[in-house]
């Protein structure tokens, strides 16, 4: 049985993939933080005044922007991972 040497090549993109993806994850990032703000403010306030609907959808939108902070930011280590773990194989 013959083994195959097929690697992916990121040569090929001239080394803006790395620049790509930094920059993907900072909009991801502060996308998630600009909704954890605006979701904590208008729970705050609609809770003050009694709707409570609009609260508990604020709610639900605080953990969605934390969730996807904390993807984001461990979507660096999990690449880094999986580069290192590539260039063992």
């Amino acid at each position: 049985m013959r083994e195959v040497d097929v690697y992916p090549d990121f040569s090929a993109v001239g080394g803006d993939l790395e620049r790509i993806l930094g920059a993907l994850l900072t909009i991801v990032l502060v996308v998630a933080v600009l909704m954890i703000l605006i979701s904590a403010i208008t729970w705050a306030v609609s809770s003050s005044h009694g709707n409570f609907s609009a609260a508990s959808k604020a709610k639900t939108g605080l953990w969605v922007g934390v969730a996807a902070a904390a993807l984001a930011g461990s979507a660096v280590a999990w690449l880094n991972f999986l580069i290192n773990l590539g260039g063992h194989l």
